[in-house]
Parts: C-alpha cells; structure tokens; sequence
C-alpha cells in the first residue's frame, strides 16, 4: 500500500459509513457473547432484511463496549447511544431507536477516557477499512516515510509512555536499549500471555482493536531496527487469536506489514505463537523460552532480553496495552501524551473491574484516577446492603487495598507504597462479606499451582504457605502460624528465581498488614469474621 492508496482507502471507508441511515454495531467479544450477543446480531440482521433496509442500515460486530455486566451491548453508530441488556425480541425497537439507551453521560462512562479502546465498539476489528477510516496506520505512514528510528524512540521516550504489563519500566528506554545493540537481527515482542484471575484488558484488546498492536508493533520494529516480530498469546483467548490471524493477514495483503512496507525497504513480519496456559510464561524469559520450542522456565538475568533474548538476540518485549498506546503517541506528539495522567505515569490504564461492585467490565481512565472514583463513580459502588472492605490490585502476586486506603492514586508509584502493585490492570472488589484469609488462601493456591517448579523456594515455598492458610480457614490454625507465614513470605521474596515467587506472598503480607484481625480470630477463637470458612465443620457465626 502507497501512502496515497491508504488516504483513498480512508475517504472512501469514511464515505461508505456516512451514507448509511445508520451503523449499528454488536459487541461480539467473549463477554457479550456468553450473554446471547451472537443471537442478537442475527435477529438484527435478519429484522434489517425484513424491512428491506439492506442499503441503509448496516450491522456490524465490534469490540468491548466496557459495562460487560449489562450485555449483550449494541450501540447506534449515528445517534451514538448504547443498548444494554438487548435480546433477539428488542431488533425492531433498537433499528427504530425506540429502545431505551444509554449516553456519553451516563456515570460509567463519563469518568473515563478511551485512548487504547478509542475504537473498541465504534469499529469492526474484522475489516481492516474500519481501522483505516478511524485514522489507522497513519502514524506507522509517519514512522516510515517522515521519521528516523531515533525520533521515533525520542517521542516515545519524551512521552513518558511506562509499559502497562506491571513493571511500569520505561517504555522509551527499553527501546533504545535494544536499538543500541549491534547486531543484524533482532526481535519484537508482543506478551499477550494475561493469565490474572479475573483480568482480561489484553485479550479485549485484542479481540476489539487487533490492528493497533500491530500498527505499534511495526513502529517499534522500525524504531530498533527489527524484521521479525512475534505475538505470544494465550491458547485460551480463542477469539482474540482468531482475530489476530485476520488482521496479520489483512494487514499482509495491504503491505502495512511483511515486505517493503509503504513501498520503502522496510520490511517487518509478524507471526503467532500459542502459549499452553502456564501463568509463568508472563515472566519475559519464560516466555522466550517457550517461543523457542523450550519448557517455559525462567532463567537467570542478567543478561537481559534487550541484549539476549530470542535465539541470543537484541529482544524488545512489551505487553498488548502498550504497543496499543503506541499509534497515538506517534500521530498525536509526545507532549499530547505526556499531558494526560499523573506527570510521573502519563497517559490511561485499562483496568478488568470485576467482583463485588455494581457495574462491572472495562474501565479506561487516566493514571492518577483514585481507587474510590473507578469503585464507586464509575463502578456503582458495592452492593446495597454491603460495605466496601478491600479491593485487590496487581493479579495473585498483588496485594489488598483496605477502606482506609480508598483515595490511593492507581499509579505506579503510590500502590507500592501502600503494599500492592498496578499489575496489568486486574482490579477485584470485595465486600464486608469477604474473607480476608481465605483471600489470601485462594490466591497462593494459585501461585503454588502455576509455580514452574524450577527453584526451592517458590516450589516448597509457595505448599508451605498454602498449607498453612488451609489449615487456618479450616479452625485448625496454630497461634505461631503468623509468624511461619512471615517467615516463609521473607524467603520467597529474597530466594526466588523469577518474579511470581518474589511476589507470590504479596496477598499474604498484605492482609496480615490490613487484616489482622481476621487472621487471629480464625486461629484463637476459631471463628471466621465474615461467616466464610468452615470451622470444625460448621459454617462459622
């Protein structure tokens, strides 16, 4: 594709859309597809028909919408309203727009500011023109035909842009880290390895937006002076790499991707590659492990991956979120970016909002947004009846916001300060109804589960640690059990090979620091607090 050819394509796309009566959109992503979105689009369709409004109206699929708790969505492209809750029965008054909506004003929305999900739920992420026609690929046209591979990494860098996959690490420097080295082939990396209970950010990236993380994918690749690029990406996402294999091969055939790119010399693959599920391919060295035909174990660092990483190569990994921020930093400047969030972590954060909360789905809002803003503005709050007790930050290895802490700043640096870590954007809720322990108890089940197994510490580490937290929800515990958990928490943190067991006791330290309480009551008066655990075989008072 010439730069000229691309320009066409996007008037004629944009042309196409504004002659239509209307464009109405279904989301068509894991969670609105559980919930019968698949059974409204074709009533849709088929309504269409009947009325003999094939040139007039379109339906479409398109991507998370955000408040998945109140799918199937649907949203009227041209009175820019969303349907919630749409059954197969609801076509004929959602066509007329007769059905009750929702606007840019309701609470869920109006907190928020969509920069990586800007078209997710507005387009198609099938049809490559859709992305074309809402300015894609034009800053990859900028990066390729107007930019040196140093002012790309200088407006990166300039940006302030973190990566979102947990570290927070400078996205900029890690960039030019792998630009300096001298060597003929390199590599870019895409982690799309989201395994955090309840987090799917990434994969709704994916499945709604597929074409922005390839669009920064390809800048990256000509900003460090790579051909070959990989995605690695979760055999349980099925959608999303479906998705992803129709957007590498729209974006092959449009020659935005593979050879001579805009017609220059520039030349950037990008493949898939499948992981099985294990949580431990998250850690960048396990995951190159994995992409190269080997078990999926970490390994000792340094070296690090922008000096050795796939096949011994320069390698430069990012996660989904930040390649997808990629585009818009490129096309808009780096002060524009730089302006948007906390001045130490600028930009937005996706966040998964999920358990005890009114609305939950996918909330997008500026770095620096308070935890008490996306719980309770954005989210609805608890439930009625129910107060708020602590939210969890940072996937299983994060750790437990208590009330007290509500106002927290979600950033990079103020969660640590407080015992948790921003992750890659998993947020669970919990109510007065919640135990702490058996919190605790869940998530090092899931650590000890996931550990690879390859160094002592997390191995035995993590069974000891678990076995202590059965022994204590079931009225069992020993008054020393505090201490042996602390204990243990220190020695996975100081002896462990990679980062799932350095922060594997993250929810234990974390509510033995909030909690306490709870933690003694189950052990000297064999009573659960929140009536949860079972004490000697009896539901707790």
């Amino acid at each position: 594709m010439t730069p000229q050819i691309l320009a066409r394509a996007r008037e004629a796309e944009q042309d196409r859309q504004s002659r239509l009566r209307d464009r109405i959109l279904c989301c068509t992503v894991a969670g609105c597809l559980s919930s019968g979105a698949g059974a409204v689009r074709r009533s849709l369709e088929q309504e269409v028909e009947r009325q003999g409004l094939g040139g007039a109206v379109e339906i479409a699929g398109t991507g998370c919408m955000g408040l998945c708790g109140d799918g199937p969505l649907i949203r009227s492209s041209k009175r820019d309203l969303i349907y919630s809750k749409v059954a197969p029965g609801h076509a004929p008054a959602v066509i007329a727009g007769a059905h009750p909506a929702m606007t840019a004003d309701h609470p869920f929305y109006k907190g928020q500011r969509r920069l990586v999900l800007a078209n997710s739920g507005r387009a198609d992420p099938e049809r490559i023109r859709d992305y074309i026609a809402a300015g894609g690929y034009e800053a990859l046209l900028q990066a390729v035909t107007r930019m040196t591979p140093d002012e790309i990494i200088s407006v990166i860098r300039r940006s302030g842009l973190r990566g979102r996959g947990g570290a927070g690490y400078p996205a900029g420097l890690k960039w030019e880290l792998v630009a300096r080295q001298k060597s003929p082939v390199k590599y870019v990396v895409c982690n799309a390895d989201e395994g955090d209970p309840g987090a799917f950010m990434n994969r709704s990236v994916l499945e709604g937006d597929p074409h922005r993380v390839l669009e920064g994918m390809v800048i990256a690749g000509r900003a460090v002076g790579a051909q070959q690029g990989f995605i690695y990406a979760r055999g349980e996402s099925p959608l999303a790499i479906e998705r992803l294999q129709t957007a590498i091969g729209q974006a092959r055939n449009e020659r935005l991707c593979g050879e001579r790119i805009f017609d220059t010399s520039f030349n950037f693959r990008i493949d898939l590659r499948i992981g099985a599920g294990a949580y431990v391919c998250g850690e960048e060295t396990a995951l190159i492990a994995s992409i190269e035909g080997g078990r999926g174990q970490p390994r000792p660092r340094p070296p690090y991956p922008p000096e050795s990483g796939l096949w011994g190569a320069p390698t430069l990994i990012n996660n989904v979120e930040t390649f997808a921020n990629v585009p818009a930093i490129v096309a808009n400047g780096a002060e524009w970016f730089s302006k948007i969030g906390a001045p130490a972590s600028p930009g937005t954060k996706i966040f998964a909002l999920a358990g005890r909360v009114a609305r939950t789905g996918l909330v997008e809002v500026p770095v620096g947004t308070s935890l008490q803003t996306i719980i309770e503005d954005i989210g609805g709050g608890v439930p009625e009846g129910y107060e708020f007790k602590a939210a969890q930050t940072g996937g299983p290895a994060g750790g437990c916001i208590p009330a007290s802490a509500l106002g927290v700043p979600m950033d990079y640096d103020s969660l640590p300060a407080i015992g948790t870590m921003m992750g890659s954007g998993g947020l669970i809720v919990m109510d007065s109804s919640t135990c702490m322990v058996d919190i605790a108890r869940f998530f090092m089940e899931f650590c000890m589960e996931e550990s690879c197994g390859k160094c002592v510490p997390c191995r035995a580490g993590t069974v000891q640690m678990h076995s202590i937290l059965e022994r204590i929800t079931r009225g069992e515990g020993d008054p020393r059990d505090i201490a042996r958990l602390m204990e243990l928490a220190d020695l996975l943190q100081n002896t462990s090979a990679c980062g799932l067991g350095i922060a594997a006791p993250n929810p234990v330290i974390s509510t033995l620091r909030y909690f306490r309480e709870e933690y003694e009551s189950h052990i000297h008066a064999r009573r659960c607090p929140a009536a949860r655990c079972r004490m000697h075989g009896e539901a707790a008072a």
